[in-house]
């Protein structure tokens, strides 16, 4: 226990509280007082301690003044504080995220390469609203979209609300605008010109998230051969596998059967060849495909289609059922849209999708214009009136 001069505390009751700790020294057994001054003060109740490692007094009453304006102004405080870096945060989100494994990790370890470009020798009291904001500004002239920057942002703002105990309220985050419209589909020829330059072990992959939309990693690549049912006709997605936690089932249209059934037939081959069993639906000599990034980006450059993300092929099975006139619910239940609203960003309605409607919309006018008129004669009317 500390014990501090009257005198001191007479003089600074009620601000704070700065003194030299006493301690017993252990080979004497004397009580002595520390060369050191330390500050002591009170913030919403809780008490705060903190060396001001100097040996004058004066040194130890700034810091005590400083601590104190920075409690007033809302700020946090405390030594712990001043020692939490940019790196601490990092580790905190991190470990969150592995923690729940959350399916996002990934994007997020993206996320914190960039921010680490930044902030990366920052401490995180030294991380304001002025300095988001540049940061802001320095994406932008890498030409990073809004959308790619919010996700930054919003990895930086979880950081500091899971590392809230040790930094205190975290800095405003200003939000930037984002378009909610999504544009990259394919048509059915860019598509096949884009499925040639893959890799052989990728091209059935990619040919299932044509037809049925579903995401690429998280949902076609960890299907296993007992989610498919080719007696009942059904790829199945079992609950607790997908974004919104439901389950799913895609019909086998015969163009998804037959991938499919290709796919088993390769894969009877290899465990034949091997003498094992790979229960995986989608592999490379029976082993789970961990990365396809590096095969679609490059195909997608050799095919004319450089800035074509896997998640256009979402977006293109969503738009071919819309043209076939799939119900809405039925479509959503397929794909795994949980809500109308997402499920219409995804609706895209392109030039081909008007044209049809023109053509509707004229034939319709054209059956109203040639339509048989029937003439009713005078004296009809006048003898029915």
């Amino acid at each position: 226990m500390r014990l501090g001069t009257r005198a001191t505390e007479k003089k600074t009751r009620g601000l704070g509280l700065v003194y030299q700790p006493k301690y017993l020294d252990r080979e004497t057994g004397e009580r002595k007082t520390a060369a050191t001054w330390w500050i002591q003060f009170y913030v919403r109740g809780v008490r705060y301690r903190e060396s001001s490692r100097s040996t004058n007094r004066a040194d130890a009453v700034r810091l005590l003044k400083h601590r104190l304006s920075e409690a007033a102004a809302g700020k946090p405080v405390g030594p712990q504080v001043e020692r939490t870096t940019f790196e601490d945060l990092v580790r905190i989100l991190l470990d969150n995220y592995r923690a729940n494994e959350r399916r996002s990790l990934r994007r997020v370890e993206g996320g914190v390469k960039h921010l680490r470009e930044f902030f990366g020798d920052y401490r995180a009291v030294d991380i304001t609203e002025d300095r988001i904001n540049a940061y802001v500004v320095h994406r932008k002239q890498q030409e990073a979209a809004n959308a790619t920057i919010n996700r930054e942002l919003a990895a930086l703002k979880r950081a500091f609300r899971l590392a809230s105990r040790k930094v205190g309220q975290p800095p405003r985050f200003q939000m930037l605008r984002e378009s909610n419209t999504r544009k990259g589909f394919f048509e059915p020829e860019q598509f096949r010109a884009v499925l040639k330059h893959l890799p052989e072990t990728l091209k059935p992959v990619f040919q299932v998230a044509y037809l049925t939309g579903w995401r690429v990693p998280s949902e076609i690549l960890t299907r296993r051969w007992q989610h498919v049912d080719f007696e009942s006709n059904w790829l199945r997605l079992e609950p607790g596998e997908t974004k919104n936690e439901d389950g799913r089932m895609f019909p086998l249209i015969p163009e998804l059967r037959e991938v499919l059934a290709v796919q088993r037939e390769r894969t009877r081959q290899l465990e034949l060849a091997t003498e094992r069993v790979i229960p995986w639906v989608f592999h490379r000599e029976g082993k789970p495909i961990k990365d396809f990034y590096t095969g679609w980006d490059k195909a997608c450059r050799l095919a004319g289609y450089p800035d074509r993300v896997a998640h256009d092929l979402r977006r293109t099975a969503v738009r071919n059922l819309e043209r076939a006139g799939v119900s809405r619910s039925a479509a959503m239940r397929m794909t795994g849209h949980k809500t109308e609203s997402i499920y219409r960003r995804y609706a895209i309605v392109d030039e081909a999708m008007l044209r049809e409607g023109a053509e509707k919309l004229a034939a319709f006018h054209s059956l109203r214009k040639n339509a048989p008129r029937k003439v009713v004669p005078l004296t009809t009317r006048k003898n029915e009136t």
